[in-house]
């Protein structure tokens, strides 16, 4: 059996955490990790304690809202927000880390990323926006879109 590559095992990880999500349009979830160890992660979803779409139903779906448009009708926090909301509160550092996420960053994200002064994104999807690519490319963050890892797990015995 051969050991699964660090990219494929961090965007395995952001794909379990995806599953937390309360979006009823995606599941997204990131993991931030500095010199392979986990520094924090997070999911889309309503503000902590608020009432969620699973709950109330979405609001951009009752609007006829594209995706990726409008995005400030959404009630949900995106996942790398949240990430980096909680390297906040926990008083972590992240700049100089890779961000491991399901899906390319909304432009909004992005800002927050650089802000950030993240290294590189790999991600395993695309979101519906591509106008993110410009800030990486100036703020000299790696951009790598791989394919999905197996979500298979192989089991000792």
């Amino acid at each position: 059996m051969a050991r699964i590559s660090w990219d494929e095992y961090f965007l395995k990880l952001a794909l379990v955490t995806a599953e937390r999500s309360t979006c009823k349009r995606h599941h997204v979830g990131t993991i931030i990790v500095k010199d392979k160890y986990v520094l924090t992660g997070g999911y889309n979803g309503a503000p902590s304690g608020m009432k969620d779409c699973l709950e109330l139903g979405c609001l951009r779906d009752a609007q006829n809202i594209p995706s990726g448009e409008r995005t400030e009708i959404c009630r949900a926090v995106h996942s790398e927000e949240n990430a980096i909301i909680q390297a906040a509160l926990h008083g972590i550092n992240i700049a100089g880390s890779i961000v491991y996420s399901t899906h390319t960053p909304c432009r909004r994200c992005a800002k927050m990323l650089c802000n950030a002064k993240i290294s590189a994104f790999i991600a395993c999807g695309r979101y519906s926006e591509y106008v993110f690519e410009d800030l990486f490319e100036v703020a000299g963050i790696k951009l790598l879109i791989l394919g999905r890892p197996s979500l298979f797990i192989e089991e000792l015995k």
